[in-house]
């Protein structure tokens, strides 16, 4: 049975429009996010598509010490809970330790796990008691198969609004590949919604030595694919100049090229639905 996940008020799930989730890799800043959030929301809104805010308050996996990491748990909440409010929009953000999910369940709609973190069973059922959605990103390690443990792990909680997210595979040294049979493999076998993340699905971990690299010219590309393979969301990193951004800048798209890609995206999934 295929699962509708309700964040707010976007459904996520089979017979459901696609949803966008998207964002600035981390919050470099108020008045950043406040531009990325607005305009998407602009767009989305002329294209029917409903949208989920997503920015990192922490970036606990950056490669470098140096590396920038976001303004933490109490400052990035805060201008989440104005982006949530002020903009009416649902808001997901990274969580890393059991310890941070009851504080950002009080703001984020969704809990997200991060690839590297997603067998970490402590954390799984801390997000998962916490009532709040929980989207799974599957480790760059793990076949699609093995996400039934992760699901289970959340599901032992009594929650039962997963997402499941395919961000890539790692092929080789600093290298992701994305196999699309992933996205019908997890919800099969779990029955929950299946996100496609296009924009880490073109990084290359650690590629430049010190932070990893990218190869965003193919998000388009991968980001068509994801819907034609009958993805429920599209997770999108989104950047007004991602040359400048202080965190996976070589794997963002521009934001002035966020509303062509997604009216074609929406015209991909026209037609899939048809079919």
């Amino acid at each position: 049975m295929d699962r509708i996940v309700t964040v707010g008020n976007v459904k996520i799930g089979a017979g459901r429009p696609f949803v966008l989730i998207a964002g600035p890799c981390v919050i470099e800043n108020r008045k950043l996010v406040f531009q990325v959030a607005s305009e998407l929301k602009r767009i989305t809104g002329r294209l029917g598509i409903p949208y989920i805010f997503k920015a990192s308050y922490d970036k606990a996996n950056r490669t470098s010490v140096e590396s920038f990491r976001g303004p933490g748990l109490g400052e990035g909440l805060a201008i989440l809970r104005e982006i949530k409010e002020k903009l009416r929009l649902p808001v997901l953000s990274d969580v890393h330790s059991a310890e941070e999910a009851e504080a950002a369940a009080g703001v984020l709609d969704i809990l997200q796990i991060p690839a590297f973190l997603c067998r970490q069973t402590d954390l799984l059922l801390a997000a998962g008691r916490t009532g709040r959605a929980v989207n799974v990103k599957k480790g760059q390690f793990l076949a699609p198969w093995d996400m039934k443990q992760a699901v289970r792990k959340i599901e032992s909680t009594g929650n039962r609004n997963i997402l499941l997210t395919e961000r890539g595979v790692s092929f080789g040294y600093n290298n992701l590949v994305t196999d699309f049979r992933s996205l019908a493999i997890m919800r099969e076998t779990t029955g929950y919604p299946v996100v496609f993340d296009a924009t880490h699905s073109v990084q290359q971990p650690g590629g430049l030595g010190t932070a990893s690299g990218g190869t965003s010219q193919y998000i388009p590309l991968l980001a068509r694919c994801g819907i034609a393979a009958g993805c429920d969301a599209v997770f999108l990193e989104v950047h007004p100049d991602p040359k400048k951004a202080l965190s996976d800048g070589p794997n963002m798209i521009a934001l002035k090229n966020a509303a062509g890609l997604l009216k074609t995206l929406r015209e991909i999934h026209r037609i899939v639905r048809k079919s």
